[in-house]
């Protein structure tokens, strides 16, 4: 993490925030007290900030600077809300793509699969505010600098993604083993949003059952799973395929 990629005391950070920096994470010491420390973490919370709490060690490690217990984690990118990617995806044509990721954690695989989205003509990333891979400089180095071409949201929840992304009638497909249909017996030419969930679980089960079309990939081999960037790959192709031919 280099430096200038962070933001360290409470009034800078907390101003950082008034100015509508772009803060992917705020690390803070444990068992910080105080009316502004506290104040800062509410705040970072309300607005989305994942908020992390770590033994002072850690943040001496971030910065050698008087820290005042916290640091913050500044996005190498600007994001956008979900109502400005939608409506300017839906501006743009009759057919949007969008992709949603339910929980990817490793940066290199949410880098891979932005490259991915970038050349297959996603229209949208949406993201959650908890729990998925940080968008830092190794998603940036992995992306090869696509993130920086495709708009990207983060939801506070998924499942309010969804009931935004239904009220404009985008249906979505999530891309699971638990089921028997094949990803290529599906209709991908109208609105849709691809579901991609976790490493290891998958997709969470509440998402998984608000999904309007559940779809997998045919493994012919002795491994039961793919990587999910390789996944996402597949799946992102197949609607192109359907979409351009």
């Amino acid at each position: 993490m280099k430096m200038s990629d962070l933001i360290y005391g409470i009034h800078s950070i907390s101003e950082a925030i008034k100015q509508e920096e772009s803060i992917d994470k705020l690390f803070v010491q444990k068992n910080l007290s105080g009316p502004n420390a506290k104040e800062l973490i509410r705040t970072a919370k309300k607005i989305g900030i994942q908020v992390s709490y770590v033994p002072i060690e850690k943040l001496n490690k971030l910065t050698q600077e008087n820290h005042q217990g916290v640091v913050a984690k500044i996005s190498p990118i600007k994001l956008k809300s979900l109502e400005e990617v939608v409506e300017n995806a839906f501006s743009k044509k009759e057919n949007p793509l969008f992709l949603i990721l339910d929980q990817v954690s490793d940066v290199r695989n949410l880098g891979a699969i932005i490259r991915t989205a970038e050349c297959t003509g996603v229209d949208g990333i949406i993201l959650s505010k908890q729990g998925g891979a940080a968008l830092n400089d190794q998603t940036v180095k992995t992306s090869t600098g696509a993130i920086f071409n495709i708009p990207i949201s983060k939801a506070d929840h998924i499942k309010d993604a969804l009931f935004f992304l239904a009220s404009y009638n985008v249906k979505t497909v999530a891309a699971t083993e638990k089921t028997d249909q094949l990803i290529y017996d599906l209709d991908l030419k109208e609105p849709i949003a691809i579901i991609m969930g976790n490493e290891g679980k998958g997709i969470t089960p509440s998402i998984l059952k608000m999904a309007n079309f559940k779809a997998k990939l045919p493994l012919l081999g002795e491994i039961s799973s793919l990587n999910v960037s390789v996944a996402c790959g597949a799946v992102l192709f197949e609607v192109t395929r359907q979409r351009l031919f």
